[in-house]
């Protein structure tokens, strides 16, 4: 989905400039952009000499009310910023034609403070004048209700931003409220807490403009939600909901899932999936060739390290050494919950069946039982441990047949 940014004021041009931000770190990461044309629009020159990432052009950089303010701003009076945009307004439908790649945007997006004066009083005009000229496209405002110092402070605060929500609900089709108050941290300084909360409130718009626009195979999904779906979703006053999960660098055994669908690996899901049925993996999308080569390989890699630390503690080698425990190992590997025939078994259950059978082993020992008996004993294990599993999954298909009948 791709925006046309108009930043309003202040407030709306610092956001307008997160904005062109977001779309310089698209190009950069992604190879798309996701808003061809960025605009800062106030009465007061100094303000919009302040910002970053908009282009340094009277174009992008529109100065409104020259006459009436010398450049100096409308200080709370919305009214008077109200008859600028009315009086100016054709400045910014004329920089919006000249973006090159206009006909490629989805929608406008009018950024603003409700309780400022330029902002405030501009934007429910920009907007019907813009719906006017392009009404095939939505027209969407982004609304930053005021601090709570101000609203306590400053009467003409919570006026202004009465009478311009009023005046941007008849004439957008969606309205997006940000508190900024929310986002305050005691802890920074003024400066500081300006510039994070323009980043947090434009971050949400991230991966929703980025949405239907990758091109790279690789990333695109199995479902993908295209600017479309978005259009169809937006409507009257919304909000944006986002959330994100930090990964760590390293993962224990047991903070895996067990649950298939659950897996983030590719690779783990292809594992489990070839070991329950090899030919519907491989009609899954599967490589089989890969899977193989990449367990036998990682297999390889673990029996060298295991090799090594265990000629570091015996301090002897023979290539029979290890030919004894084979049967240990397939015993704790089926007593942890590994199916023979494929398909199931986690790691924190093959560490635990290791525990047990060295448990009952060194329990014969201290029973005096002969340790030409181990054998017999690791051999039920496994008849026992195979037995259970094969009858829990004939009771299983029995029962599914029982519901399909």
């Amino acid at each position: 989905m791709k925006f046309i940014v108009i930043g309003l004021g202040q407030c709306g041009s610092r956001i307008a400039d997160e904005f062109a931000r977001l779309n310089n770190r698209a190009v950069a990461n992604r190879r798309i952009q996701i808003c061809p044309g960025t605009f800062a629009v106030n009465t007061d020159a100094t303000d919009l000499s302040g910002l970053r990432y908009i282009k340094t052009d009277f174009q992008h950089r529109i100065v409104m009310g020259g006459r009436k303010t010398a450049g100096h701003g409308v200080g709370k009076i919305n009214e008077m910023g109200a008859e600028i945009a009315k009086a100016d307004g054709d400045k910014v439908i004329d920089a919006i034609r000249s973006v090159k790649n206009l006909f490629e945007a989805d929608a406008f997006l009018l950024a603003a403070s409700t309780g400022g004066g330029t902002g405030s009083g501009s934007i429910g005009v920009i907007a019907k004048m813009v719906k006017e000229r392009y009404n095939d496209m939505p027209v969407y405002t982004c609304m930053v209700l005021p601090f709570d110092h101000e609203c306590e402070t400053e009467e003409r605060t919570v006026y202004n931003t009465a009478t311009c929500l009023k005046s941007v609900n008849q004439v957008s089709d969606a309205v997006f409220l940000i508190d900024n108050q929310r986002y305050v941290r005691k802890d920074s300084s003024l400066a500081n807490n300006m510039a994070k909360i323009n980043q947090q409130i434009v971050e949400p718009f991230y991966n929703m403009l980025c949405a239907g626009e990758e091109k790279k195979a690789k990333f695109v999904g199995a479902k993908t939600l295209d600017a479309g779906d978005v259009m169809a979703t937006i409507n009257g006053w919304t909000v944006i909901g986002w959330g994100r999960s930090q990964m760590g660098l390293f993962r224990m055994p047991w903070s895996q899932t067990r649950d298939f669908l659950k897996k983030s690996n590719e690779m783990s899901k292809g594992i489990y999936a070839m070991g329950g049925n090899m030919e519907a993996a491989k009609r899954a999308g599967f490589s089989i060739i890969k899977i193989q080569f990449f367990i036998y390989s990682y297999v390889g890699f673990l029996s060298g390290i295991a090799s090594v630390l265990y000629v570091s503690l015996v301090r002897h080698v023979h290539p029979f050494n290890l030919m004894n425990i084979l049967l240990d190992v397939i015993a704790a590997v089926v007593l942890g919950g590994a199916s023979l025939a494929g398909g199931s078994g986690t790691v924190l259950g093959t560490m635990l069946g290791v525990m047990m059978i060295y448990f009952i082993k060194n329990s014969l020992v201290l029973m005096k039982v002969p340790s030409y008996w181990d054998p017999v004993v690791i051999g039920l294990i496994i008849v026992v441990s195979t037995g259970i599993n094969a009858y829990s999954k004939v009771i299983g298909k029995s029962r599914l047949a029982t519901i399909e009948m």
